[in-house]
């Protein structure tokens, strides 16, 4: 384990009378990390010991498994854990002074262990399994391999390709090596050629990544990047968005959502249009609220609504209080079952619900909160000089910010997406396939498909607030995504589309923007096992869940849950929630009006690549990838080398097939714990 010279941290984890057992099992971690040498089977022996009382375990004995499985996870992200006169001590990873090969190796170390984990179990083995075994089809014999290219067949034309030396006659022949299409991944959907189904191609070579695989809520989208030049159009690459993260502050500031920045801006240069605009959004707000059962319980009346109280303010925050109390209690999780029709009468149902009442008159209160002050003002009689001297009001502009706030709660699901995953698969990794994958994901193809997706879903948590079904028009105008590691990442950097080259305008590019360094915080290092146990133990206690996991309770269940479990086993939350991997984020406009967008203040995007004709605009990307990347590359012998290296000759040798590394540690890893304490 490595040395640390940070503040140590004492710890008192509640587990009952099982505080002997829990000191045994530091001092069997403290050694098991004391050295890299078959870590990865090290481990799995103590997740095995750590997990000791499956059957029926007592409440205690969900605590010490709880604890125990916490203080893997951390000692796995450099942490160390340490036994002094009978106490717990953790010690916080140490800030290293070492290269950046050096911080990735160990970073991405960390990760390998959790993956090949996840690949020995036995549901994983079989598919992964199943998916390598020919099987006859009706298109014929196939398995995945079917969809991997073979490295020397390609390297082989790459090198036919390099041959040219005109510019013209080199980019006519590449495009017969490689001619790259989007394919979206959809429940049922099978490859024409292959008859495999989508998500099994795109499962298959997720495993081939570093990190572990899960699954991510709320909304997604799956794309394999396909190469048409070869019979059985071989994946080059594969990418998935999600729903954005609620909370990014790096992010936020870019974008115009830190409420400060927001307001400042526009207090510094009011005009009336952005008022209207807003006001207008905060009367929208209060449409979206249903009320007729607040006000037939007395809660309020309908001139309460346009007319603020503090005594009805005061009263929907007691009732909000109170019902999320009986919520906890009795959660009626078969009321939020998100995958069940609902009628007009349902979502009514939804909206009465213990969990969307109290939601409902939280949010009431803060609107009606809101519109007071800002009535108060009368901002929109005022001229601009007025409007600059009381938007200087501490009053007024927290009113603002709180509308920029909610502004922001209704877009950051809809309007944009997070790039999960994106990546060639070799022997495309070589020949810097991932930056067209990064490239094709702004295609028209990519915003169509979204649209496609979602222009008929219906918001549960919008159409629980209203009591009525509600569906918003899913325009995609933003990507993010971060790096894998905190020293920049190779694959997004410089990767820029000029929008001329596919029908735009000359002086815009679609790029990815380096907007800066993540704090590190969040649940990302914990376990499924840890995930499991806290779960067991929430639902065990006492008090009840505060997070249930159902949709709609608020911002990151799982680190929300995280937390609560935490607080509830005597760990200090806020200091090991925050795992210390800070990582570049990226930001990836697709409109240039983005932010205007965002912020609500115009409806209609401006896309950097033209949305007519998506096929071709995808054809017209890849064609600028292999001007841009793919022509120079395969002029370094070393790469066409690389490539070839990937054989699908039995014994296949291949960069895409699913392994398991095992318990080897580079010798880099092994050098960093050479100062063992």
């Amino acid at each position: 384990m490595l040395k640390c010279v940070n503040q140590a941290i004492p710890i008192a984890p509640d587990v009952g009378r099982l505080q002997a057992k829990l000191v045994l099992f530091c001092r069997r971690l403290r050694r098991a990390f004391h050295s890299t040498e078959n870590l990865a089977e090290k481990v799995r022996q103590l997740r095995a010991e750590a997990c000791g009382y499956l059957e029926r375990p007592t409440i205690d004995e969900l605590r010490l498994m709880l604890v125990c499985n916490l203080l893997i996870d951390l000692a796995l992200h450099g942490w160390s854990v340490e036994n002094r006169h009978s106490k717990i001590v953790l010690l916080p990873p140490e800030k290293h002074d070492e290269s950046l090969v050096l911080q990735k190796d160990r970073i991405r170390q960390k990760h390998l262990i959790e993956r090949d984990a996840q690949l020995s179990e036995p549901a994983v083995q079989e598919f992964i399994k199943g998916m390598e075994r020919r099987r006859l089809t009706s298109k014929g014999w196939h398995s995945i391999y079917s969809v991997i290219r073979d490295g020397e067949e390609l390297a082989l034309g790459l090198r036919r390709g390099a041959s040219y030396k005109d510019p013209d006659e080199r980019a006519r022949h590449l495009v017969g090596i490689i001619d790259p299409y989007l394919q979206f991944v959809t429940p049922d959907a099978v490859c024409s050629v292959t008859v495999l189904r989508l998500k099994d191609i795109w499962r298959y070579f997720r495993h081939t990544w570093v990190n572990i695989y899960r699954s991510v809520p709320g909304r997604n989208l799956m794309v394999l990047v396909r190469d048409r030049a070869v019979p059985c159009h071989p994946v080059v690459g594969i990418a998935a968005l999600a729903s954005s993260v609620i909370q990014q502050s790096i992010r936020d500031k870019w974008i115009g959502w830190d409420s400060d920045i927001a307001v400042a801006a526009f207090a510094a240069n009011p005009d009336r249009k952005t008022i209207r605009c807003l006001l207008g959004q905060l009367r929208d707000f209060l449409k979206g609220i249903y009320t007729a059962d607040l006000i037939k319980d007395g809660l309020l009346t309908s001139k309460d609504l346009k007319t603020t109280s503090p005594k009805v303010i005061a009263k929907l925050r007691a009732e909000a209080a109170r019902t999320i109390k009986l919520h906890r209690k009795s959660p009626e999780s078969a009321a939020h079952k998100s995958g069940k029709a609902r009628t007009s009468k349902d979502w009514i149902a939804l909206a009465e619900t213990n969990l969307y009442r109290s939601k409902r008159c939280n949010r009431l209160a803060a609107l009606l909160e809101v519109q007071g002050v800002l009535d108060d003002a009368n901002l929109e009689s005022l001229s601009r000089k007025q409007l600059h001297r009381i938007l200087q009001q501490a009053n007024v502009r927290d009113a603002l910010k709180r509308v920029v706030r909610f502004g922001k709660a209704e877009r950051v699901g809809i309007s944009m997406m997070d790039i999960m995953v994106c990546g060639a698969v070799a022997p495309y990794n070589a020949i810097l396939g991932g930056k067209l994958a990064c490239l094709l994901l702004g295609s028209p193809e990519v915003v169509g498909a979204y649209a496609k997706k979602y222009g008929d879903h219906v918001s549960v948590i919008a159409s629980g607030m209203k009591g009525k079904k509600v569906k918003r028009s899913p325009r995609l105008v933003l990507l993010c995504t971060t790096s894998l590691y905190g020293n920049g990442s190779s694959q997004y950097n410089r990767v820029k589309l000029p929008a001329d080259v596919v029908g735009g305008q000359t002086s815009v590019c679609l790029r990815y923007e380096e907007l800066g360094t993540s704090q590190g915080f969040g649940s990302f290092h914990f376990s499924k096992e840890s995930v499991r146990l806290a779960d067991a133990l929430l639902g065990r206690s006492k008090q009840g869940r505060k997070v249930n996991s159902i949709f709609g309770e608020g911002v990151n269940p799982l680190m929300r849950k995280m937390r609560e479990a935490l607080t509830l086993v005597g760990l200090p939350s806020d200091m090991l929630l925050k795992h210390g991997n800070r990582r570049i984020v990226y930001g990836i406009p697709l409109a240039q009006n983005f932010r205007r967008l965002l912020l609500g203040l115009e409806t209609r995007p401006r896309y950097i690549v033209p949305q007519s004709d998506p096929r071709t605009k995808t054809s017209m990307i890849g064609a600028y990838w292999r001007h841009r990347w793919l022509s120079r590359r395969i002029e370094q012998d070393s790469v066409l080398t690389q490539v070839a290296s990937n054989c699908l000759v039995y014994p296949i040798h291949h960069g895409a097939q699913v392994k398991v590394t095992g318990d080897d540690v580079p010798e880099m890893l092994k050098a960093m714990t050479a100062a063992v304490s």
